[in-house]
């Protein structure tokens, strides 16, 4: 089976993972996830894998192949997992769950490398782009930065009491974080570097984006620059598009019909896909706001997708 060189998955609570051409909207594959619902899916680095997290397990599958069955399964989690993610070259991959824990696990043996407490169900994990820190946030409105170095909890905040964070993103290079919570705030911090490789947060700015809850917000990718956008996707059934320098509203999506889950962007900020309890995904025109694209063929809510469309970053 020849590589496409877009990869767009979709997944939710119809207990299957569906592959699609972009461009035509053409299912090309279904696979069967019949142990739980899809909460969460993230393509590897290499685009060579794409991992779905149920409850409460993650599974691995082979993006290339027909076989229905997972490559490899990660088994300790104890509840739904909300978050996965890779570290850039993929030797490893990090997850968070409402077991109240955050994980790294060894891509290649399913072996938990590392487990860090929360205390309170965890909603979303990200990334640092220094490869060095995993930021989660949880339900009960923590916020804490998980120093890979040191091993150790560097950094907790609350933004809101007893608000659960939904969301957290952070900028490609760095430079900022927002987490989205049930309220439809954003909270945006400036990351300022300290004088070991200690993240700060500066706070930079609160955000009212919707009066519903914001279920994922996403800042755009390194290729989008010099604009920079944040994207938030709410039970209001919206995606909104905001402008990062100074937090204006560029735009409104509009055409989900009920509450929108997960959106991603195109490597180069052109397009936005989106996930939604009316079982459809779009594909929509960052410039124009039209929705240029619906994939119809779950049967129920589709609450996560995943778009691999840069080039495959090698293997370390």
């Amino acid at each position: 089976m020849s590589q496409p060189s877009v990869i767009l998955a979709t997944a939710g609570y119809d207990h299957t993972i569906r592959f699609w051409e972009a461009k035509s909207g053409r299912c090309y594959r279904t696979i069967q996830y019949p142990d739980s619902q899809v909460n969460r899916m993230e393509i590897t680095p290499d685009k060579r894998f794409l991992a779905a997290a149920g409850n409460p397990h993650i599974r691995l599958f082979d993006v290339n192949s027909n076989s229905p069955q997972p490559v490899i399964s990660y088994d300790s989690h104890t509840n739904n997992v909300m978050a996965v993610g890779f570290q850039c070259d993929g030797n490893w991959m990090y997850s968070g769950s409402e077991d109240g824990t955050v994980k790294i696990w060894d891509l290649r043996t399913a072996i938990c490398q590392r487990e860090y407490e929360s205390r309170a169900a965890v909603n979303t994990v990200v990334l640092h782009p220094n490869q060095r820190e995993l930021i989660s946030g949880d339900q009960n409105g923590n916020i804490r930065v998980w120093d890979l170095t040191a091993n150790s909890c560097s950094c907790e905040l609350v933004p809101e009491v007893d608000t659960a964070v939904r969301s957290l993103t952070v900028m490609w290079d760095g430079s900022m974080v927002v987490a989205a919570n049930n309220h439809g705030t954003c909270y945006v911090w400036r990351l300022l570097k300290g004088t070991q490789t200690m993240t700060y947060f500066e706070p930079l700015h609160k955000l009212q984006a919707h009066e519903g809850y914001i279920l994922k917000c996403l800042l755009s990718p390194e290729f989008c620059d010099p604009q920079r956008y944040l994207a938030t996707a709410s039970s209001d059934h919206t995606v909104k598009i905001w402008n990062v320098d100074g937090f204006t509203l560029e735009r409104t999506l509009t055409g989900h019909q009920r509450w929108v889950w997960d959106c991603v962007f195109s490597v180069d900020g052109a397009y936005l896909i989106t996930a939604s309890s009316d079982t459809t995904a779009r594909l929509w025109s960052m410039s124009t706001g039209e929705a240029i694209r619906v994939y119809q063929g779950h049967h129920k809510a589709a609450v996560c997708c995943a778009l691999h469309d840069g080039a495959e970053s090698p293997p370390s």
